[in-house]
């Protein structure tokens, strides 16, 4: 056991990776570690890193020293995707002891001997073939609301995309698991769970270790809208193409799920999308929010888009720029395109210059601007619920209502983590909603 010695956690990317920076620290815990904050002094620091951007990258080092700053003698461990990709590159970083692959990361505890700092970064790290495997993970007490991991991995070969590389094949946990991991978690008393994935619409392959489905995503879906205990589930990121009618429909008279998708495009361009090896056109795109506004007209629908992939010229940005901008959606993750080696996308011709890019993402982030403020005062005066988070940020607390409006209130650690029935009523002037409680 390691009695009285500490471990901190810092965690980039999405919301896959906090499920299991959740599940290893429990594994920590349970060899007798004390769970403290990343700005704590502590004897080991674990970053669980991402390698979708460039700049994923190379916030590594910078969290890095950051670590070292509180204990220049504390044992730094790596992993995640960017362990995964590059792993003698993050080895080589000034201060790092240990390096741990897609696989080797869930027995953390088990690569350490002792917590001597080792003079070169030691790094243990499979062959992503060898990523076959599922392991279960959520997160739970670190946030108001808990990331319920699904499903790992990803069979598209879309050509920008390192998350094949990093993460291997599309593999499932078994049903019976996730129902059992969602019931946990409803019995610590967490009130929403949002189902996390690399490509949650493709739920159920490899669940019991072959390639076929045993089980679909509209089958989970309606398996856990039955848990007892739940108040909450939220659906994270899922591919339009995998995103069924059936289940849009479930969601509209679910009184568990929440009206709220993440749906990504991309672009707004089949020429780009083609080239993107994305498997829809912009049609079925179109097709995926309406109806979703047609069955749920207050849903909040949030968009992920690239911009400056290769080939993007002026006329098919502003394509994809008008295309947003009459589609009736709420909010967009605006990704500038960088490259990543062994993408197919990293040797195409008609590089977009740097500048350009970093242009165009200005402009779409603007428009996520006024989607959001669009969508926002469409919603002022309906009555709405609340889940409060638990953080006083500046003598406020925050809080998101079912279809993701965020809203806020002077400070109540009384509302902390707890529904409350409101009505919107004005938009604050940093663009969050004011509201009235309902009597």
């Amino acid at each position: 056991m390691n009695v009285d010695k500490k471990v901190a956690f810092y965690t980039l990317g999405c919301k896959l990776n906090f499920s299991e920076t959740s599940t290893i620290a429990r594994n920590f815990v349970n060899e007798g570690f004390e769970r403290v904050e990343f700005d704590n002094k502590a004897d080991v620091y674990v970053i669980n890193t991402c390698s979708v951007t460039d700049n994923a990258d190379k916030r590594f080092k910078t969290i890095v020293k950051s670590a070292l700053k509180q204990n220049d003698q504390a044992f730094i461990i790596g992993v995640g995707c960017y362990a995964q990709l590059k792993p003698e590159e993050l080895a080589a970083v000034d201060g790092v002891d240990l390096v741990l692959g897609a696989t080797e990361k869930f027995n953390v505890t088990s690569y350490i001997n002792d917590l001597t700092k080792n003079e070169f970064g030691e790094v243990h790290s499979c062959e992503i073939e060898d990523a076959d495997f599922y392991v279960g993970s959520y997160s739970i007490g670190d946030r108001t609301r808990a990331f319920l991991k699904v499903q790992d991995g990803c069979d598209y070969k879309c050509t920008y995309c390192t998350i094949p590389l990093a993460r291997g094949i599309s593999r499932s946990d078994t049903l019976e698991n996730v129902l059992k991991n969602a019931k946990e978690i409803s019995e610590k008393g967490i009130k929403e769970i949002v189902l996390t994935g690399v490509n949650i619409g493709d739920y159920g392959k490899g669940e019991f270790g072959n390639k076929k489905h045993e089980h679909t995503f509209f089958e989970l879906v309606q398996a856990l809208d039955e848990v007892k205990g739940i108040h909450r589930l939220r659906i994270s990121s899922i591919e339009p193409n995998l995103l069924k009618d059936e289940t849009i429909e479930f969601v509209a008279n679910s009184n568990i799920f929440v009206p709220h998708f993440h749906i990504p495009l991309q672009s707004g361009s089949d020429i780009l999308l083609k080239r993107m090896k994305r498997r829809y056109l912009k049609r079925i795109y179109t097709n995926r929010v309406s109806k979703i506004k047609e069955v749920m007209p207050n849903a909040c629908i949030g968009v992920d888009v690239i911009v400056g992939f290769p080939g993007e010229t002026d006329e098919l940005f502003l394509e994809t720029y008008n295309y947003l901008s009459e589609l009736d959606i709420s909010y967009l993750h605006v990704f500038t395109y960088s490259e990543r080696p062994n993408t197919e996308a990293v040797d195409m011709s008609d590089v977009v210059p740097k500048n350009i890019r970093s242009k165009r993402s200005k402009m779409l982030r603007g428009l996520s601007v006024k989607k959001r403020r669009a969508f926002y005062e469409s919603q002022l005066g309906n009555t709405l619920t609340v889940l409060f988070e638990n953080e006083n940020k500046e003598g406020y607390i925050y809080g998101f209502t079912q279809n993701y409006v965020k809203v806020k209130t002077p400070w109540n650690p009384e509302f902390v983590n707890t529904l409350q029935q409101i009505t919107l009523t004005k938009i604050d002037e940093d663009g969050i909603v004011r509201f009235d409680f309902c009597s």
